[in-house]
């Protein structure tokens, strides 16, 4: 498999490279150049099979034959969940991606990743930095947690995860360090950023990222596309819309890959009020706002890292961005139609998929059959769900267990320097 920056397109790696090194010259994202559709018998043919046999199938066709011998066993161990497609009400359904150990669809690129690494890093130091708008930094902290030769560091946005969120964030310890910082996930990423433009330090500590920027997170996510679209009627498999809650643009550009290899679906972006990219598809201007902290807190984010992957990837397929649906879905509407939802069919809404879910509603065209991504367990914004809908949400027992464990964090200001100082001193790598 050959990725390309989309910066420098002369920066040309394998997949193993992409995956060691998360990002290229000028912090420009690998991708590909080109993807080989299946054919329709060949779709069909791969709906058949299981979540495992099909994504083994699917991933080894992405990434080649001759890259990653031991990748269909890395798969095996990664996708041992279900992602279970929910009937929510007359023609929506929900996929439920929170059946993983963190409860939260990061656990099927996050726990892939860090078994690729694992594999190919060798005798290398390598140094996992990522930020975290909430689900990433806990799906990354469990799938790397105890894993040889890397340690991890995840940067959070102080008081804008959930309780629950932080504790699967900071209470495993070992290698997983958790740095709360005071400010928005944007200025998170921001410090991320300028430790990879520090190529002695980047260099040094053998830093890669865990976040969406990295490939192999993406291509894991392709797999759950095909098994949503398997768990309907081969009547029904033509008429597909996926409405995708969007942060960083990752789960939805993972999507348009699966569209890209032969899957009949159509895409409809979902925001909170973080609608950068909503506005650009209306007006035509790229104007990040300010972060705005909102109940969907994973998709507070107005520069989202991938959105270059999609406008690449529509460029070499020739779609047009004129072919999204889209909508921006205020706080109080989000409340709304998880309380709606809910009297109506009984079906638990947690704030991202409520976005999803409604925003699908307001584009689902006669015949359609509407698929939402339930990214996160209700549980893990439990205060937010029980006070809106008015029920007391037990806790999953992965949840309950880490809820009153001591919390171990560091709390910084938005600065790399601090940050660079503590990593060096906390993490022996000065050595």
């Amino acid at each position: 498999m050959e990725l390309v920056n989309l910066k420098d397109s002369t920066e040309r790696v394998s997949f193993a490279q992409a995956v060691k090194q998360g990002i290229g010259k000028e912090q420009g994202l690998f991708f590909v150049k080109k993807i080989e559709s299946f054919s329709d018998s060949e779709i069909d043919e791969l709906l058949s099979l299981d979540l495992v046999t099909r994504s083994q199938k699917v991933l080894r066709h992405l990434i080649g034959s001759d890259e990653i011998p031991t990748l269909e066993n890395i798969i095996a161990d990664a996708f041992n969940f279900k992602a279970p497609l929910v009937k929510a009400d007359d023609n929506t359904y929900c996929l439920e991606l929170f059946h993983g150990p963190t409860l939260a669809f990061k656990d099927f690129g996050a726990r892939f990743m860090a078994r690729v690494l694992s594999s190919i890093i060798g005798s290398d130091k390598c140094t996992i930095l990522t930020a975290t708008s909430g689900d990433t930094g806990a799906a990354v902290a469990d799938a790397f947690y105890h894993q040889d030769k890397i340690n991890v560091v995840v940067l959070y946005p102080k008081g804008m995860v959930s309780p629950l969120q932080e504790s699967l964030i900071a209470t495993l310890g070992d290698n997983i360090k958790a740095v709360e910082v005071n400010a928005p996930f944007d200025n998170c990423q921001d410090m991320v950023k300028t430790a990879f433009d520090d190529l002695e330090f980047k260099q040094s500590v053998g830093l890669n990222s865990a976040n969406s920027i990295n490939v192999s997170r993406l291509l894991a996510q392709v797999c759950y596309y095909f098994e949503a679209v398997s768990q309907l009627s081969k009547a029904d498999r033509e008429k597909v819309v996926f409405s995708v809650p969007c942060g960083n643009f990752g789960n939805i550009t993972a999507g348009l890959i699966s569209k890209a290899l032969g899957l009949k679906c159509r895409f409809v972006i979902a925001c909170n009020a973080n609608d950068t990219v909503p506005r650009y598809l209306s007006t035509g201007n790229w104007e990040p706002h300010k972060t705005i902290a909102t109940i969907s807190n994973a998709m507070d984010i107005s520069r989202p890292n991938n959105w270059p992957r999609v406008e690449a990837l529509c460029k070499i397929m020739g779609w047009s961005l004129s072919d999204f649906d889209f909508g921006s879905v205020s706080d109080e509407t989000t409340k709304q139609n998880m309380k709606a939802l809910y009297e109506k069919t009984g079906y638990i809404l947690e704030p991202h998929a409520s976005v999803a879910h409604k925003v699908l509603s307001d584009n689902l065209k006669d015949g359609e059959i509407g698929i939402f991504l339930g990214t996160a367990h209700p549980a893990k914004f439990k205060e937010e769900v029980d006070a809106t809908l008015g029920i007391d949400l037990p806790l999953p027992k992965p949840l309950a267990d880490r809820m009153n464990l001591e919390k171990q964090k560091k709390l910084m200001d938005a600065d790399f320097a601090t940050l660079k100082s503590y990593m060096l001193d906390e993490l022996k790598l000065g050595d």
